[in-house]
């Protein structure tokens, strides 16, 4: 009989948690024990709709049969095996499928563990690129404002959220950043904001200040999620692919939430129909069950390093568990079950139904503004003077309470539920946010 963990006795001093106000939590702790379909369960026995696919990654909803087996099967056959000068028959069966999903210019894959890896994967190989091809002075690296790109120092150098740098020293040098693309214009649009393409022009003035010789690659995130689903403006990344590639600078998608499904095809890039040199994915690519994340690469990338004498490493980079195979096969039960079920497509169909729930918000006290694109939304409250982000995170709790999960950064209320939503799990959730907004104060 299998052990129920639930009632268990548990100090929780112990675990220092990650981005969490770890004395509140302790003091009133909100417990998941076991997640089927779109619900979780609590330690006290209540449901919880996911409104956010746990942190955006649980895209085909959780408990899944195909992939629970997949793991089970995996770990009975082979646990590990080594990816440095070894390989096994998964890893390489999953590049293909992802290779074959991918838009036509990815033909390569290079494993990592997390969103945060395949970051630092992508600056490492975009840098090793530009020496490979005779541009060594290129070393410089662009990132944007309000950009999410992990938690490593790569990562957090290029990123732009200042809570996630302000505590870490100098972080990398020579690093600048574009402008965010959220503009007051803009409020309450739906999908793509019409006002704010002219803003990757101010691309052209950093390569003016450095000189184009000196940078390597722009990283941006195509629709920014986690500093509160901030959307790209029409023709704002057409135009930021047109100035890397008039400078010889690499062009980077961090799609870590935008991949598998989240805004109706496999990737952003496809959506946008922009595309970069390199893709960084994590997250959906094993449906958030095992720790798994993924660089993909175009052939002239790849090709660049497939050089000099065969004997000789290529990229002197990697980790222990690169492709590891139980992750490697929850990722292909992963991607089979995106297949089967149709799930990009479903989302790209329940788009139009899920827009309309939300902005059905506007209106509704404190509320500023409302965003969406895909299955992703955004409601912005008006902060309470002094103590910021505090409103907000009293929605969450509220939230919570009532039987939804939502996400808060800031003051931003973030929404992104599994793909396998249904109209009336839509109707549940928007609800109930409607009836935690009307008592905020």
């Amino acid at each position: 009989m299998a052990l129920d963990r639930s009632n268990i006795p548990n100090d929780l001093s112990a675990f220092w948690m990650p981005f969490t106000a770890n004395r509140q939590f302790k003091k009133s702790p909100r417990m998941l024990v076991s997640a089927d379909g779109m619900f979780y369960k609590t330690a006290d026995g209540r449901d919880i709709l996911d409104g956010t696919a746990g942190l955006w990654c649980c895209n085909a909803g959780h408990n899944r049969p195909k992939i629970v087996e997949a793991i089970r099967k995996q770990a009975g056959e082979l646990d590990y095996a080594p990816a440095f000068q070894m390989g096994h028959p998964v890893a390489f069966e999953l590049a293909s499928r992802l290779r074959d999903m991918a838009p036509d210019p990815f033909e390569h894959v290079f494993f990592t563990n997390s969103g945060s890896e395949s970051v630092e994967t992508a600056l490492k190989i975009a840098l090793a690129y530009q020496r490979a091809i005779g541009q060594g002075s290129r070393t410089r690296l662009i990132g944007r404002e309000r950009g999410y790109h992990g938690v490593n120092f790569g990562g957090i150098s290029v990123g732009g959220i200042v809570n996630n740098r302000k505590f870490f020293g100098s972080l990398l040098t020579g690093v600048d950043h574009l402008p965010h693309t959220h503009l007051a214009d803009n409020a309450y649009s739906k999908g793509q904001p019409e006002h704010g393409a002219h803003l990757a022009d101010d691309l052209e003035r950093i390569v003016a200040l450095h000189g184009p010789e000196t940078i390597a690659a722009v990283i941006v995130e195509p629709m920014a999620g986690s500093t509160g689903v901030l959307l790209p403006p029409k023709g704002y990344l057409e135009r930021l692919r047109e100035i890397t590639r008039k400078h010889g600078i690499l062009l980077i998608f961090d799609e870590v939430i935008t991949g598998f499904g989240r805004l109706g095809s496999s990737f952003a890039a496809e959506h946008f129909g922009v595309m970069p040199d390199l893709i960084t994915c994590a997250k959906g690519l094993t449906n958030g069950v095992i720790p798994m994340g993924a660089v993909l690469a175009t052939k002239e990338i790849h090709d660049a390093f497939m050089q000099g004498p065969e004997h000789m490493i290529e990229l002197f980079h990697g980790y222990t568990y690169s492709g590891s195979p139980i992750a490697s096969a929850a990722g292909i039960a992963t991607l089979e079950t995106y297949k089967e079920e149709g799930l990009f497509e479903r989302a790209a169909e329940l788009a139009p139904y899920w827009q309309e729930a939300l902005h059905s918000l506007k209106g509704l006290p404190h509320v500023m503004d409302i965003r969406n694109m895909g299955l992703i939304g955004a409601v912005e409250l008006e902060p309470i003077a002094g103590d910021p982000a505090k409103r907000a995170f009293s929605a969450f709790l509220d939230a919570y309470d009532k039987g939804i999960l939502i996400r808060t950064t800031g003051d931003i209320i973030a929404m992104s539920p599994p793909l396998i939503i249904e109209k009336t799990h839509i109707d549940q959730l928007i609800g109930t946010l409607s009836d935690v907004l009307k008592k905020l104060h």
